[in-house]
């Protein structure tokens, strides 16, 4: 036979065998994950408090919106803040569904590739429950929900808190634009 005793041969074995069920479970996870996608996360505010965060003044959200800190940088301000009286829907400018408008109600809207998602976009470089869309107070802000490829308000990465929008800045997730229009 060989030289090298049977109990290493044996333990090789063993060791093959786990790291072929590492594989396998890696595999079946990452599979579970991309068929039925992943647990939405609150938003920070919610999941200190454990409760909806409290509905801002009007006062508070003009403030907010016209601060510069609250915009990312490099985003230029547009036209004014996109509030629920000024904005009625969701227009995709570029990607597979350009030309697609989606009306806009006062529910939070997900945007990704999951079926649960109420913008599904199918592309390679969008995750599964990509970025939300929703209304503070009475203005529309986009947040980002830790995606792969980033979600950009305005040419500018949306990361940690959420960002106000403007009438007419461009959102681009994945390979899509989109914009909300009166």
């Amino acid at each position: 036979m060989s030289d090298v005793p049977e109990l290493t041969l044996l333990l090789l074995r063993i060791g093959f065998l786990v790291l072929l069920w590492f594989f396998v479970f890696g595999v079946v996870y990452s599979l579970r994950a991309d068929l039925f996608g992943v647990k939405v996360r609150k938003l920070p505010a919610e999941a200190a408090a454990g409760a909806p965060a409290p509905i801002a003044t009007p006062a508070a959200v003009t403030a907010a919106v016209a601060s510069p800190a609250a915009r990312p940088q490099g985003a230029p301000r547009t036209s004014g803040a996109a509030t629920t009286r000024t904005v009625s829907k969701l227009m995709i400018t570029s990607g597979p569904k350009a030309g697609l408008e989606l009306p806009l109600g006062t529910e939070p809207m997900t945007i990704g590739r999951s079926s649960e998602s109420g913008l599904v976009i199918r592309d390679d470089y969008t995750s599964s429950h990509h970025a939300r869309l929703l209304l503070r107070g009475d203005s529309w802000i986009i947040q980002d929900l830790d995606s792969t490829n980033g979600t950009f308000l305005a040419g500018a990465r949306v990361s940690g808190a959420p960002a106000p929008i403007s009438i007419g800045d461009s959102i681009k997730v994945g390979a899509t634009t989109f914009e909300l229009r009166a």
